[in-house]
């Protein structure tokens, strides 16, 4: 139920120094996210609009906002930049969507760490870290518009996930700063484990104001893909490469045949037909990639070194992740994709029968990155070709079945998007405790529907 309009008129009058939204067309925009990946999500939620945006700029702002809200009882979604794809940014109650990307300050950068607050684009700190010969150990493929909130709030891996694990892994994320959703608002600092309870559940259970980041030593990283006629010997080439301990290395993906064919602005560099792998090696390692290369029977069909790269303006890593989906979807709307998870050890044998069970309805994305105990495998953002949600359902137990985790990408409730499929004691608890009134984002999680 929406939010009655007096409420919202109400605190435009409270609060009329705030920077408000007021065009509808923009609402509506901000109202959503990239969840038309999913045919279903789109279904769903396409129709759904926030009543009111506010961009604030600084804490009190913050904190004037949300404690008006709690007093009128006003829903809060927030949001970062919208580059998630699972509808969290829509709002099902209508209410406010709070857009934090005006809050967007990097307060400091010390050896190994930084701070910043949760609205700065994620390419932004990146720049900071590297003015000290630092870098982000893992950002997705939408850096340059992602911010480090929602990368915390939605986020799982990305580029350097290969050497540092998901985001929620020990030490990425050492502590958070969080705004309660009360009449008088409350600021808490978390630390540890405890701040990596607010992790990858869209803002449902706390509002994040600050974070702190571990970061990894900056290289000149050498930017390639490599081409195979050859499945098998491809993905060999991408498991050999991931684990070569002396390669140092940012980001290893593999796309088998047609992934390739749907990423039209490197069809120079991708022969019709081909299966390749993309990978981020440091340029001093490049003698024993191209080692690998050769022993594996591939051809480098594009290289570029970090200075042709920054001249460019283009960088590879806006081909990986579910940047391969926006690619794809861009040359066939037909498709959507799926979040699997394989077994350290066995990740390449089940890419193989997976490839095999599905051949030509799901399309084979693999990313390499090390797991939370620190094993190598992947994880596969694979491309399929949708037919109706049936389909869809079977596919996702098929894999299951066969011991592939499915994150699913196509449901907007938290927990049946979790492979768990329930949320921890101590994360219910936290949202017990930031979110007393039950005003973010209702109806995505499970416990706590629209209008409780």
């Amino acid at each position: 139920m929406n939010a009655p309009a007096s409420a919202i008129e109400r605190l435009h009058l409270e609060l009329p120094e705030l920077d408000w939204i007021t065009d509808l067309g923009r609402i509506a925009r901000l109202s959503q996210d990239f969840a038309w990946f999913s045919p279903v999500l789109h279904r769903q939620l396409k129709d759904k609009r926030a009543e009111a945006v506010v961009r604030p700029r600084t804490e009190d702002e913050i904190r004037a906002v949300v404690g008006a809200c709690a007093r009128l009882g006003v829903p809060i979604t927030i949001r970062g930049s919208g580059t998630g794809n699972y509808g969290q940014t829509t709002p099902l109650a209508g209410g406010l969507v709070l857009d934090m990307s005006g809050y967007n300050a990097c307060q400091w950068v010390r050896p190994g760490v930084a701070r910043a607050q949760s609205g700065i684009r994620l390419g932004d700190l990146e720049k900071q870290a590297r003015l000290s010969g630092q870098e982000l150990r893992c950002v997705p493929s939408t850096f340059r518009s992602a911010t480090l909130g929602g990368l915390f709030g939605g986020g799982f891996g990305g580029v350097g996930s290969i050497n540092y694990g998901p985001l929620g892994a020990p030490g990425n994320v050492l502590g958070l700063r969080a705004m309660t959703i009360e009449p008088e608002p409350q600021v808490v600092e978390l630390r540890g484990a405890e701040a990596l309870r607010m992790h990858h559940l869209w803002g449902t259970n706390g509002l994040v104001l600050e974070l702190e980041v571990a970061l990894a030593p900056a290289y000149p990283w050498l930017e390639s893909l490599v081409v195979f006629d050859d499945f098998k010997r491809a993905l060999t080439f991408a498991d050999a490469l991931a684990h070569a301990p002396g390669i140092v290395k940012r980001e290893v993906a593999f796309f088998g045949s047609p992934v390739p064919d749907h990423l039209a602005q490197l069809a120079d560099h991708l022969p019709k037909g081909c299966h390749a792998v993309l990978s981020l090696v440091a340029e001093s390692s490049e003698a024993p990639m191209l080692e690998l290369v050769g022993a594996h029977g591939g051809r480098m069909s594009y290289r570029k070194t970090e200075e042709e790269v920054r001249k460019s303006n283009r960088t590879l890593m806006e081909f990986t992740w579910n940047h391969t989906t926006l690619h794809a979807l861009k040359v066939d709307k037909t498709l959507t994709y799926l979040q699997s998870s394989f077994v350290p050890g066995q990740h390449v044998q089940q890419i193989i029968e997976m490839e095999q069970l599905f051949a030509g309805e799901v399309l084979m994305h693999a990313e390499f990155l090390r797991n939370f105990d620190g094993l190598m495998t992947c994880s596969a953002l694979q491309l399929v070709r949708f037919t109706t949600e049936e389909r869809l359902d079977d596919i996702i137990r098929m894999h299951r079945e066969r011991g592939v985790r499915i994150n699913n990408p196509h449901t907007f409730i938290i927990e049946d998007g979790k492979a768990g499929g329930a949320l921890a004691p101590e994360i219910v608890e936290m949202k017990r405790r930031f979110d007393p009134q039950s005003l973010l984002n209702p109806g995505k999680l499970r416990d706590w529907p629209v209008g409780a």
